[in-house]
Formats: structure tokens, sequence, C-alpha cells
């Protein structure tokens, strides 16, 4: 499977935009919360990965129904798509080296 530089560049301005919204001082103060986890991460990832997923499938929908331009359609549902490969690749990764982990000799 071969990605597009303009589609890894779409998926890191994503992510960015994502880690953004996350940055956290160095060393929490005493009684507050230290940094996010990295299942806390992951699941606000998927959860603005299903928003945008559903987002495309709305401004499709809007179009069938005359009520959209077909130029915010295409780039919604192209940002769906490029949400999707991502964490299918993601994905993929992630099982790859369960996989890697689990072959290695104890």
């Amino acid at each position: 499977m071969t990605i597009a530089p303009s589609a890894a560049a779409a998926a890191y301005q994503t992510m960015s935009k994502i880690g953004a919204g996350a940055s956290a001082p160095a060393s929490p103060a005493p009684g507050q919360a230290g940094p996010a986890s990295f299942s806390d991460f992951l699941s606000g990832a998927l959860k603005d990965a299903v928003s945008n997923v559903q987002h495309g499938e709305q401004m499709a929908m809007q179009q069938v129904a005359g009520k959209a331009d077909m130029v915010d359609v295409v780039n919604a549902v192209n940002s769906a798509e490029l949400t999707l490969d991502t964490v299918v690749a993601v994905r993929d990764k992630v099982v790859q080296a369960y996989q890697s982990i689990m072959n290695m000799p104890i």
C-alpha cells in the first residue's frame, strides 16, 4: 500500500492539531493530574477520527439533498478517507508490533 505525500502531510496536520490541544506542563504541581496518558491520547484521536468520518457522511447527504457545495463535499469526503486510511495504517502497525512481541523467545 502506497500513501501519497499529500495524504501523509494532511495526516500530520491532523495529528498536530490533536496534539496542540493536549500540551501539559513538564512536571505537574502536587495534587494536579499529570499529562494525559497514551490511552487517553488514542481515545481522543479515535473520537476525532469518527467525528471526521461522520462529517464527511453528513456533507455527502447534504449534497444528495442539494444543500451543499460540491467542493465542500469533496473536501470533507477526502478528509474522511484520509482519516480512515491513517487509522487503518496505525492499526496495521500495532498488530505487526504485537505479533513481533509474541514471536520473541522468552
